[in-house]
């Protein structure tokens, strides 16, 4: 009786739409989804960096364009290079064994 008298603590995000009850924890399918889905973005960005050259109809095409304009490696690395570093920072927010505050 005493559970439903003690009022549940809600913090509230993006002007309520998102919703933490106090002392719950990350759930265990986002702590992968996250960095899986990050993992992917990064292999993403390694494999069609200079565009789908290797494509069979318009690879042909893409390494003309490439030829012409140029490739943007370095840029391409920098932003690899981004999200490795949002991820180590994400794996080291999901896995900090830290209490909610209070």
């Amino acid at each position: 009786m005493t559970d439903k008298n003690q009022k549940t603590e809600l913090k509230g995000y993006a002007d309520g739409w998102i919703t933490e009850r106090k002392g719950t924890a990350i759930p265990g399918f986002l702590k992968l989804a996250y960095p899986v889905i990050g993992l992917a973005i990064l292999a993403y960005i390694v494999i069609y960096m200079n565009g789908e050259v290797t494509h069979s109809t318009r690879g042909i095409l893409v390494q003309q364009l490439n030829a012409v304009t140029g490739t943007a490696n370095s840029f391409m690395y920098v932003v690899g290079a981004m999200i490795v570093v949002y991820l180590v920072i994400l794996l080291a927010y999901l896995f900090k064994n830290s209490e909610h505050e209070e």
